[in-house]
């Protein structure tokens, strides 16, 4: 893209940063770690400080005799105006002590020059065009977000940096009104229990079951409690379209038999009873996505998305199997490639991702039915990549009551009784949680005289 119109930059600011290090070295640590050479425009400017970053990194004091040893060293002391211009530097600023707000200033003049070069960079993905016109969206987004991620640039810590993180999440903890450091809860308080207080963030979750046994209930369950407590929630529908999601998340809400909502066949009094649940969840922060066939990428885009647009707490991918690989030849492969890329997209917006997800039929041809971590459909990295695995297992699904009588003649029969089986926590303990199954209702509801069975602890 050609333009006549001159690049941001203030000069004023990179002489600033760079005098403010030659008066003291040791201010050099306050901007090290977010400011780079590349954010320099004034070419001498850049090298100066590229040299101030090779003494930084060979321990030798910073000052203006070892700078313009370090530049004569890589013959461009003459280049960049020599020891007058250093001595210039020195006397354009009287201290160090605003040497952070100068950095910052660089930093910005340097974004928004890379955001100009990112227009340009997009005009010409859509110049060049393409066959599949969401391709191109993609990697104009992703150049556009290179920006941002360009800013988030760690360096080390002290660990009462992390110390103080951890007081503030444990504050959390006991005032969910903090909802962007509390994890998100479930709605379950066995379950909350269970997880350390809820869904952690940058904690990728997998829901597993075989199909029918309610692993898309449950996440939208999950999903609903916790956008009534003020978390945004966003759901990623591969399956099921965004209608579908409303009329089963109303039947739960308004307390009505959901075949009978579908072909609507509602009573008088239950009237006023969908309109108040109408209303309700119209006020709560849930976002669906019915699109049926999607790609990691596409995914990760309107994530983030979301995220800048509405603080996004939860995302619900339902399910992991159909999220579009663009592979064919090693599907196992292809869905650890998924499970990675959405632990890394929980990492890096700092949410926690529910990834339901489908068992396979060894499940089914074992004489125990509890699924198990090997169980997990193709591909083993997905047991690998998840920070919590969690099964839904119901007895009432593989043996009749006439059975179970015979069986077990002392015990009640487990009719809609489901057992959460969390076989993976990789931060605390594994166990189970039953909950009670209302199918006609399509929801999860806690058995409060059954609390988590917590087995010992057990570190991943």
């Amino acid at each position: 893209m050609v333009t006549d119109r001159l690049q941001p930059y203030d000069n004023d600011a990179e002489e600033s940063v760079i005098g403010s290090i030659l008066i003291d070295g040791e201010s050099i640590s306050s901007v090290s770690a977010f400011l780079r050479p590349a954010d320099f425009y004034v070419q001498r400017n850049r090298k100066c400080y590229e040299a101030c970053i090779a003494l930084l990194d060979r321990g030798e004091a910073i000052n203006q005799v070892t700078v313009a040893r370090k530049l004569a060293d890589t013959e461009d002391l003459e280049s960049v105006g020599g020891a007058p211009y250093l001595g210039h530097l020195v006397s354009s600023v009287p201290t160090s002590v605003h040497i952070e707000h100068y950095g910052h200033i660089v930093r910005r003049m340097s974004v928004f020059r890379r955001i100009i070069r990112a227009g340009g960079d997009i005009a010409e993905l859509g110049y060049g065009g393409g066959p599949d016109a969401d391709d191109v969206l993609a990697r104009a987004e992703e150049v556009l977000y290179g920006i941002q991620r360009g800013r988030v640039e760690r360096d080390f810590a002290h660990i009462r940096v992390f110390l103080d993180q951890y007081m503030e999440q444990s504050g959390a903890l006991q005032d969910l009104s903090s909802v962007s450091l509390a994890p998100v809860i479930t709605g379950f308080p066995s379950m909350d229990e269970l997880l350390g207080g809820g869904l952690q963030r940058s904690d990728l979750v997998i829901l597993a079951a075989r199909p029918s046994l309610g692993k898309s209930t449950l996440a939208l369950n999950m999903a609903r409690h916790a956008a009534a407590e003020g978390f945004t929630s966003g759901i990623f529908s591969l399956e099921m379209s965004g209608e579908q999601i409303a009329v089963r998340l109303l039947a739960s809400e308004a307390d009505i038999d959901s075949h009978r909502l579908r072909m609507n066949l509602l009573r008088d009094e239950e009237e006023q009873t969908l309109l108040d649940a109408i209303g309700l969840l119209s006020d709560l922060p849930i976002y669906i996505d019915e699109t049926p066939f999607q790609t990691v990428m596409e995914i990760r885009n309107k994530s983030r998305r979301l995220q800048q647009e509405h603080n996004l707490d939860l995302i619900v991918v339902d399910y992991l199997q159909l999220v579009d690989t663009g592979r064919n030849d090693n599907r196992a492969v292809a869905l650890g490639e998924v499970s990675r890329a959405l632990k890394g997209l929980a990492r890096e917006l700092d949410i926690p991702v529910l990834a339901c997800s489908q068992l396979s039929r060894a499940v089914e041809q074992r004489p125990n039915h509890r699924p198990l971590l090997s169980d997990l459909r193709e591909s083993g990295s997905i047991e690998q990549d998840a920070d919590v695995v969690a099964f839904i297992h119901r007895e009432d699904q593989y043996i009749s009551r006439e059975d179970w009588e015979r069986k077990f003649p002392s015990e009640n029969y487990p009719e809609n009784i489901a057992e959460i089986i969390v076989s993976k926590h990789r931060n605390g303990p594994v166990g189970t949680v039953p909950l009670y199954f209302r199918n006609d209702r399509v929801r999860f509801e806690s058995l409060d005289y059954a609390p988590a069975r917590a087995m010992e602890y057990a570190p991943v």
